[in-house]
């Protein structure tokens, strides 16, 4: 029987597994179920990457962890989510150019789909901040933030308030960013235990040392990574494109008199807005403007976001699944605690995204890996 081999690969803020928090194990649960339902083989890899690092470095890694572990010749399918989507796309592009030993070009013509997942395809402006100082902090603070919550289920309500004054930016006004990030980062290490606290600390050391792609994922930039890639003919290219709703009264109400889920929720508006600024043109194709209609009732407009990139830069390649969730709930990490293990939100953003709108869209990435 032929063996499938499905490689999974993170974003950014992304780690395969980090101090027994593992980035996409939903998701890999998912795709085994769908494979298994139809009677397939399958091994799925979740890749080890460089958080921060280039995409060509990002890339590298992701062709040796293919090289070591894709024995045989059966089919492997790429499915890279937010930046991660960027190093699939590089790794199958014919003649690439990237800093390994490994020969890819054998690799890549086993390469039967690349599902990209929130993916700044155009760039996302929220990049061009996190490349300031300002931003280097801002992300370094996001990052440990999403690993507390996806650890314990909730950040503490003070860290939540010191993330709202490292974005609103009090903390520099008032000459206390050194003094905040000191005690954000007391506070959530001590509940991390000496071995995995090293472990996490060494992970966030790269974010510190190498953020090279941060410069590479501003819209100009990522203008040149679009000019010097291109799509393998043999290779079937989709894209899952998310969208998070707008403030509303609807969502405020839903939140009721719980303080958490109010101060988290500003977190998440606050990056949206950020998101959201210096709005650019994006180019669709007529099918793709007939898709998103037809999921969301119009096409979103330029400002539309999940929280990390805009909804119009994520699309490439044919849409196989278009969703109302932000950046991090189509990988799981969206709120359902009566799962085993549970589903723990990144921030509460509103988006309503459920059990069942994950597994509609794990079996739409499915289908479309599969489709002959």
């Amino acid at each position: 029987m032929t063996r499938h081999y499905v490689y999974l690969v993170p974003g950014f803020f992304g780690f395969s597994n980090l101090g027994g928090i593992t980035y996409f194990h939903h998701v890999h649960q998912a795709l085994k179920a769908e494979f298994e339902e139809r009677g397939l083989e399958v091994e799925i890899e979740a890749v080890s990457t460089l958080p921060t690092g280039s995409i060509r470095r990002r890339t590298a890694k992701l062709v040796e962890q293919v090289y070591r572990t894709a024995r045989g010749d059966g089919p492997i399918h790429l499915v890279g989510h937010s930046t991660g989507g960027l190093d699939t796309r590089l790794m199958v592009t014919p003649s690439v150019d990237i800093p390994s030993e490994v020969d890819v070009e054998p690799l890549a013509e086993r390469v039967r789909s690349v599902v990209t997942v929130a993916t700044p395809h155009l760039g996302t402006p929220i990049a061009g901040l996190f490349n300031s100082l300002f931003g280097q902090n801002l992300l370094w603070a996001l990052s440990l933030g999403t690993i507390y919550t996806l650890r314990f289920g909730r950040l503490p309500l003070r860290a939540l308030f010191e993330i709202i004054g490292l974005v609103t930016r009090i903390d520099r006004r008032l000459g206390l960013e050194s003094s905040i990030l000191e005690q954000f980062y007391r506070e959530l290490f001590s509940d991390f235990g000496t071995e995995r606290g090293a472990e996490i600390n060494d992970f966030l050391g790269h974010i510190r040392k190498d953020r090279s792609v941060i410069g590479q994922l501003t819209p100009g930039s990522i203008d040149l990574f679009n000019a010097s890639t291109a799509d393998r003919p043999s290779v079937r290219y989709g894209s899952v494109v998310t969208r998070a709703a707008g403030i509303s009264l609807k969502t405020a109400a839903s939140l009721k008199f719980d303080i958490y889920s109010h101060t988290s929720h500003v977190v998440f508006r606050l990056l949206q807005g950020l998101t959201a600024r210096n709005g650019h043109f994006f180019d669709l194709h007529p099918e793709q403007e007939g898709r998103l209609a037809e999921c969301y009732g119009d096409v979103p407009g330029c400002h539309s976001n999940d929280g990390v990139v805009p909804t119009l830069a994520q699309t490439w390649g044919e849409l196989v699944h278009v969703t109302q969730a932000d950046h991090l709930d189509v990988c799981g990490h969206f709120r359902d605690p009566s799962h085993d293990p549970p589903h723990v939100d990144w921030f509460i953003s509103g988006s309503g995204f459920s059990r069942d709108d994950f597994e509609e869209l794990w079996g739409d990435v499915s289908r479309f890996m599969l489709r002959e």
